[in-house]
């Protein structure tokens, strides 16, 4: 069950005596890692989480920020790791559903859905099982429902082999307060509707709390099963049930099922609950009260009900198809009772469950393998012999080639909202009826955060922004997903501090609060952990959609600008792992005052009409970044002519360097002035780089291919493993 001898005892305490066998299986999901938290909680508390607009911070469902007009943003991340390495199809699709609901437990409408997905070598026939599944299942589920995928990532190291990463992110649109997920109104009725409870997904959040191994294959029932087109009518029951006025609680039931829900509800609340599973509509039959207490079944909610509208709210449901069953009551004690018809099969005071939950400040120790790693030098090595074949061999790296394999399956269109499609920087809405836009994103860099996880976590949160200002947008705040490996290892522990501590430093320095989040430990495989991973996704405004840019250049005879300048920094970068195999180094510094400088002069250029494209450098550096923009413009492929000033720097690190605080602009000549004003106001350097045009990509002397040919390369990197 994921209890510690010391943790057993303590409940022994709490109770006094004995716990049942469903009393310790409560006590098992409640005190694990995935629902309490014990080891990341008090980690967590770094994170800066107000902010002017933050309507909700972390402890709802999910996130709650305003966007004016009486509407507000909701979002929230969440990961599904250990169950897509053993079933990825409905590890991944159970992993949308539970998301969603996250958000329509807040009242909003699910609008949007990212993906930010880790996987080994692709050269391994298990990795494109897994990836190809886990891409099947997201596309399968969030396409039934109508939820549009218009985003993400996804990145390949050996790191990964055994531990995939699937993190999902949703984004909702909520038109006037958000809803509560809070067991108010001693008497209430508790009512749970949706879809039958089976035997799925038992323990899983205990599963999810512990390494893999040989034997987690046999954990394979402990993967839920989805019905997408159950959630669907879900969604929009819920939101209708919602609109009546009697909801006054709802609650999504994911991880430990009935037990997490009813605990948590009455926890926010100060409140007990009594629930009767003899009540509960089954798909299985015998099934025990553990069975039924701990359940993952799908496409579940738990309502408190204002006393005497339960029928009026059940005929909601009934109209749509789905069970809603009054399987309890709101009570003033402050404990949970579980009846099982006349026989009582669990009593304990929520506050053991909740309030009581360990937590552990463990000592962190710095890792034997970063000096070493760090002292890498990668002037060592030697310098392509040919930039072109350097180029090419980049591009076809399945972390930078295109990955519309991935998203051509999923419906990015679907509720007509969609403005940039996946495959730029960032994704951009449109909020209909205003003039108004949403742009999102998800980012990180486990290699960064592998190789200094303080930095890691800083440039996790600065080029998820940097994604936003890319298209001219202001982030209102960021939700996140934690993935690293097992914190009782000292090394570990540090790794998470460290990141934690980074990000908090970049949030508090970019003014973006952290508004809801998700933390996923224990993701090892035969002792292994993987790469330390905090991925960030974040939610910006766009105050008029119009003025919007895509990373793809527009047409021929515009300028291009680099805006910030490029440092002697190939640590850590897919150079060094596409062409030579490494993944060490130090991963490149950030100067956060220079980063919001950056963002701020792309953002007002874009706002104020200057700018045909602009494209965040990340991976692969400079070059990397032009032949990204020749190949995504909106008016097809399109050529460039550069010149690339190297300051001293070898032409592989001025070529290929990913010093952060840089975005690639391309603009009409007469614009020009106006960028310099913009650029000189506030301090930020900025170079002239050469035209767009043609049919090749030329730079420097050291550069000549036709377009068509990075075409083929970059399209076909990914896809040719699968």
């Amino acid at each position: 069950m994921g209890l510690t001898d010391e943790e057993y005892a303590r409940i022994l305490e709490l109770l006094g005596r004995e716990p049942n066998e469903t009393e310790l299986g409560m006590f098992a999901v409640m005190w694990s890692e995935h629902c309490g938290y014990k080891n990341s909680r008090p980690l967590l508390k770094l994170f800066p989480t107000q902010g002017p607009r933050v309507l909700q911070g972390p402890g709802e469902n999910a996130g709650v920020v305003d966007i004016g007009d009486g509407q507000a943003v909701v979002f929230k991340m969440e990961s599904h790791n250990h169950p897509s390495a053993i079933e990825p199809y409905q590890g991944a699709a159970t992993g949308v559903g539970g998301i969603v609901r996250d958000i329509f437990a807040m009242g909003a409408r699910p609008i949007a859905c990212l993906d930010s997905l880790r996987f080994g070598d692709l050269k391994e026939r298990r990795t494109v099982y897994l990836f190809s599944g886990v891409v099947a299942g997201i596309a399968g589920y969030g396409n039934a429902i109508g939820v549009p995928t218009v985003g993400g990532e996804a990145f390949f190291s050996p790191s990964y082999q055994g531990n995939p990463l699937v993190n999902v992110m949703c984004v909702g649109l909520l038109e006037g307060a958000p809803a509560k997920g809070a067991a108010a109104g001693v008497g209430n009725p508790v009512l749970l509707v949706g879809a039958k409870t089976g035997r799925d997904g038992i323990h899983g959040a205990t599963f999810a709390s512990e390494e893999l191994g040989e034997a987690s294959e046999e954990r394979r029932p402990a993967v839920q099963v989805g019905d997408p087109f159950r959630e669907k009518l879900l969604i929009e029951a819920c939101l209708e049930a919602l609109k009546t006025g009697y909801v006054v609680g709802i609650q999504d039931l994911g991880a430990a099922g009935i037990t997490s829900s009813a605990v948590e509800m009455a926890g926010r609340a100060g409140t007990g609950m009594e629930i009767d599973i003899s009540r509960v509509p089954r798909r299985e039959p015998g099934m025990s009260p553990y069975e039924v207490m701990l359940s993952e079944s799908q496409e579940r909610m738990l309502l408190v009900v204002e006393k005497g509208r339960e029928e009026e709210v059940k005929r909601i449901f009934s109209r749509w198809g789905l069970d809603a069953t009054t399987i309890g009551r709101v009570t003033q004690d402050g404990v949970m009772r579980v009846w099982d018809g006349k026989t009582l099969a669990a009593e304990v005071p929520v506050r053991y469950l909740t309030e009581e939950v360990p937590t552990y400040v463990r000592e962190g120790r710095v890792p034997e393998y970063l000096a070493a790693a760090q002292a890498f030098d990668w002037h060592t090595l030697p310098e392509p012999a040919d930039y072109n074949e350097a180029l090419l061999k980049l591009l076809a790296s399945p972390n930078i080639a295109s990955h519309e394999w991935i998203w051509r399956q999923y419906d990015h269109m679907v509720q007509t909202n969609t403005v940039i499609l996946p495959g730029s920087d960032a994704a951009v809405l449109r909020v209909k009826g205003t003039s108004k836009g949403l742009a999102l994103t998800c980012d990180g860099n486990g290699r960064y955060t592998y190789l200094d996880p303080y930095t890691g976590g800083m440039i996790a949160v600065a080029e998820a922004a940097r994604n936003l200002a890319a298209c001219g947008a202001e982030p209102l705040g960021l939700t996140d997903c934690l993935n690293f490996g097992n914190p009782e290892k000292p090394e570990v522990y540090w790794q998470l501090k460290q990141a934690i501590e980074g990000m908090a430093e970049a949030c508090r320095s970019l003014g973006i609060p952290v508004v809801s989040g998700n933390v996923s430990l224990y993701n090892e495989t035969e002792g292994r952990p993987i790469f330390p991973t905090p991925v960030v996704g974040m939610v910006g405004l766009l105050p008029n959609i119009e003025r919007r840019a895509q990373q793809g250049f527009r047409g021929p005879g515009d300028v291009i600008v680099l805006l910030g300048s490029t440092e002697d920094e190939l640590g850590g970068s897919e150079y060094l792992y596409a062409l030579h195999g490494l993944e060490l180094g130090r991963p490149p510094r950030l100067d956060l005052k220079k980063e919001a400088r950056v963002q701020e002069a792309c953002r007002t250029a874009i706002r104020e009409g200057l700018l045909s494209s602009a494209h965040d450098l990340s991976d692969g550096g400079l070059v990397v970044a032009l032949a990204e923009s020749c190949l995504t413009g909106p008016n097809g492929p399109q050529g460039a002519r550069v010149e690339i000033a190297r300051a001293g720097l070898r032409r592989d690190s001025a070529y290929f360097s990913e010093t952060q605080s840089r975005i690639l602009i391309s603009l009409p000549e007469e614009n020009l002035p106006r960028l310099a004003a913009i650029a000189g106001r506030l301090g930020v350097p900025y170079s002239v780089l050469g035209r767009t045009g043609g049919e090749r990509l030329e730079v420097d002397d050291a550069i000549s291919l036709p377009v068509n040919e990075l075409q083929r390369v970059w399209k076909e990197g990914l896809a040719c493993y699968l």
